[in-house]
């Protein structure tokens, strides 16, 4: 996705070929690499070691990029909507027709790409197509302002699991899934990455991106609100579930109400409640509908609005990090600011790289995330020293420019057509 910038003024960090903020590529780049550790597996990783501590290491990070890592890359796809849409201040008239126009060219390309990679056969649950889909939701909201697109965010975030949960329970049971999407209703609320969850994080980065993300103040308020946001999800989840008993309603739950645990020995509830726990830890989208009580768990992928408020805290955490590194250590970021300028090319490269090989997530092969990131870095770095913008980033990129153009020129002007909202 395009990040360059319409407007001129301090921006923070850049990139001096294109104008790019540097801070949002490298975040990218560790989005990217984060699908990469959950795509390679645990036994992938293999700079902890092989002993006990090591292989306690390599699970912490697996469980700490699972979920988290797809957010941040949709919650930057938001951040990039903002960008190319005036940042601060929303473009209007043939600017933002032309921003309409290359968002609609992206959207399509992105989502045929998904479908050609998911035909590849790798074990891999593709983005790309619900990615393509998040942009044709996001186009009605491209005038909108920060304060409006929180709000939106926030709505999202509170009643799209609710929603999808009180629809998911009306509905018959979905058929095994045999691709990364089925339809529409995979992508709206069945699916890996499912609309009702995913739109919080891309309407959340764009109303990031609506903010002057190069002040002080700002970046400030953004690290207090993740922080919030990360304590209230993953926290608030966490208190509901074992000091206030919800653990012990999904238990209840699975066993279909029939046993009171109230009246279990201690030493049986203990295993069942683990039982349920690492259930929790699996899921792929969405919660199951046996109780509400499952709407207060933040685990990965379970599509609640306490996952949601947890994985944007910790986006807009890592987005200030990412923008303050760069600030201070532009140079040394160069070969992560790359990979994360191209991180299109790098995920679908991965992708095929995996099919082409076979590999899989449950294979054991401690070093290969090691040699993908490093590899992923080398021909990032190379490439954007020798020939700027990555080849499917430039490929897009053009795609969109043409239309743009077409579509411009076929259309009369519109009032306020210099890309600035009328006085």
């Amino acid at each position: 996705m395009s990040q360059q910038i319409p407007q001129r003024g301090a921006e923070g960090a850049r990139d001096a070929r294109g104008g790019r903020i540097v801070g949002i590529d490298v975040a990218r780049a560790l989005a990217v690499f984060g699908m990469f550790t959950v795509h390679l597996g645990v036994g992938s990783i293999g700079v902890f070691g092989g002993d006990a501590f090591g292989e306690s290491a390599a699970e912490a990070l697996h469980q700490l990029t699972r979920g988290r890592s797809s957010a941040l890359f949709a919650f930057l796809a938001g951040v990039s909507l903002a960008l190319m849409t005036g940042r601060t201040r929303p473009v209007d008239g043939t600017a933002l027709q032309r921003a309409r126009a290359r968002i609609l060219v992206r959207a399509l390309v992105l989502a045929l790409l998904g479908v050609l990679l998911d035909l590849t056969g790798a074990p891999i649950a593709v983005i790309l197509t619900y990615y393509g889909g998040f942009f044709l939701l996001a186009l009605p909201l491209l005038r909108l302002r920060a304060p409006a697109l929180g709000c939106i965010a926030g709505a999202v975030a509170v009643l799209g699991p609710v929603l999808s949960y009180l629809v998911r329970d009306r509905m018959a049971e979905p058929p095994l899934r045999v691709s990364s999407i089925g339809g529409i209703t995979d992508f709206l609320l069945t699916g890996y990455y499912p609309a009702a969850t995913f739109m919080a994080f891309v309407v959340a980065g764009m109303a990031a991106g609506r903010l002057d993300l190069a002040a002080p103040r700002v970046r400030a308020a953004l690290a207090a609100g993740g922080a919030g946001l990360a304590l209230l999800g993953y926290g608030g989840s966490w208190l509901l579930l074992y000091p206030l008993g919800g653990i012990d309603r999904l238990v209840q739950a699975r066993l279909g109400g029939a046993v009171d645990l109230s009246a279990t020995d201690p030493l049986l509830r203990a295993p069942m409640r683990s039982d349920v726990a690492a259930e929790l830890g699996d899921l792929h989208g969405q919660v199951p509908t046996d109780s509400l009580w499952y709407l207060v768990v933040a685990t990965p992928h379970s599509g609640t609005g306490f996952e949601i408020a947890g994985a944007v805290g910790t986006a807009l955490l890592a987005l200030v990090a990412c923008m303050v590194a760069a600030d201070v250590a532009a140079a040394p970021l160069y070969p992560l600011a790359a990979a994360g300028s191209m991180a299109l090319t790098i995920y679908t490269g991965h992708i095929l790289v995996i099919a082409a090989l076979g590999y899989s997530f449950q294979d054991d092969a401690p070093f290969r995330l090691e040699a993908f990131v490093i590899g992923a870095l080398l021909a990032a770095t190379l490439w954007r020293m020798l020939l700027g913008r990555g080849p499917l980033e430039r490929a897009l990129g053009s795609a969109g420019d043409a239309v743009a153009e077409l579509v411009t020129a076929a259309a009369p002007p519109v009032e306020g057509g210099t890309g600035r909202p009328p006085p």
